[in-house]
């Protein structure tokens, strides 16, 4: 081996090649810096005098699966220009390390499609030693999220563990990337992003939520000017949620054996579309059955295919007359539930029929969301609360293979 390959090999220079010993299953290369590459690390001097040297080795790219180290004596040396004695500046690893920054882009490079240990059993290593690699390179990317050109937004929150332990989580609806997560959730966990936004001078045009009244005033109070989208596939969420308590209410009340057997076991069918109903299970024609025989179930259910009708029109005008028609229908039915459900709507128009301005929705975030708790199952959950921001943070980047 030559000075020479020691550069082309492995990125080292100003030090040349003594020899390689091969001991225990490794490959050790010993050089030593060249007395002419003596510079401070500080202000880049030559004007230098060595005052001793300190034997260090690390551990750098493995050769054909066997681990290499790196041995030198890094010299120490007093600058004239600073007046202060300091080591020489290392060009392939950090001072702070064991390992050269080669090592540190090939555990990059693995960590890409392998877990945290599956990189760590391959280089022979700890895993929290390619954890802590991980968590440098994604401090360096992620530690300030730039708001700039930030300009539509989703917001929503997820579950991350036990004992009702959330994160908010804001997305940026053009890129897909996560832009803030704030602890816990509701109004309070958005405070720093509103800060930050606010910082940045930032005008976002539009934002879509869920109907919670939290996010309605937080965003009223914050993003004044900005299109308040309601998303569509909560709204179809919260009256079938609303439509399976009707169910159950109707059961309970249920006077005949025959009509608490028709309606036992319908509330997945109620809740399904019509085109998702399975023939080889006699679905439609048990749904058929049960509507038949109660006749405010059905008016409640095909009120919520009617609803759903309000987010496939041509025109934002037409909608509107969509969703008022759908109102008057829910009022005159005589059925509280679908009075009270009416009543949300009605106070929601703008912000439903606002999708015509800006068709977004928290469709995206909620991809966002599985793609996290697939990684935290990956990982068997996190311990270090600023790494797992962190990998949140690079998630968009995830492409085929999710790692922990």
């Amino acid at each position: 081996m030559s000075t020479s390959l020691l550069y082309h090999a492995f990125g080292i220079h100003g030090y040349e090649y003594l020899k390689t010993t091969f001991k225990e299953g490794r490959v050790t290369f010993a050089m030593r810096h060249k007395r002419e590459s003596d510079r401070c690390s500080a202000c880049r001097s030559w004007n230098v005098i060595r005052h001793g040297e300190q034997e260090r080795t690390f551990r750098t790219v493995p050769i054909g699966g066997k681990p290499v180290l790196l041995r030198t004596s890094i010299p120490r040396v007093e600058c004239r220009a600073c007046g202060v004695i300091r080591q020489v500046h290392l060009s392939f690893a950090e001072p702070r390390f064991r390992y050269t920054r080669a090592f540190e882009r090939y555990a990059l490079e693995l960590s890409q499609s392998m877990t945290i240990q599956d990189v760590a059993m391959h280089l022979g290593v700890g895993w929290d030693t390619i954890k802590d690699i991980q968590k440098r390179n994604l401090q360096r990317r992620f530690k300030k999220v730039k708001l700039r050109d930030l300009e539509q937004i989703a917001i929503d929150e997820i579950s991350i563990g036990k004992g009702h332990r959330y994160v908010t989580i804001v997305l940026n609806l053009l890129t897909g990337a996560v832009v803030f997560i704030g602890e816990g959730k509701g109004a309070d966990a958005l405070e720093p992003f509103w800060k930050k936004l606010k910082a940045s001078r930032v005008r976002i045009k539009a934002v879509a939520t869920d109907m919670s009244s939290a996010y309605i005033q937080a965003v009223q109070e914050n993003l004044k000017g900005a299109v308040h989208v309601f998303d569509h596939f909560h709204v179809i969420k919260l009256f079938n949620e609303k439509l399976s308590d009707f169910r159950r209410k109707l059961f309970h009340e249920a006077v005949g054996p025959l009509e608490k057997k028709v309606l036992k076991g319908t509330r997945w069918l109620l809740l399904k579309n019509p085109e998702n109903l399975d023939p080889k299970h006699n679905e439609q024609e048990r749904l058929a059955e049960a509507l038949r025989l109660n006749q405010p179930l059905a008016t409640v259910y095909y009120m919520k295919e009617d609803l759903r009708q309000i987010w496939y029109q041509p025109d934002k005008a037409t909608a509107g007359r969509v969703l008022d028609d759908w109102v008057r229908r829910a009022e005159a039915s005589g059925i509280s539930m679908l009075q009270k459900f009416a009543n949300t709507l009605a106070l929601a128009r703008s912000a439903i029929l606002a999708y015509y301005d800006y068709p977004i929705s928290t469709g995206p975030l909620e991809g966002t969301n599985n793609k996290i708790r697939t990684m935290q199952r990956q990982a068997y959950g996190f311990r270090d609360t600023e790494f797992f921001k962190l990998k949140i943070l690079a998630i968009h980047e995830t492409k085929y293979a999710l790692v922990g």
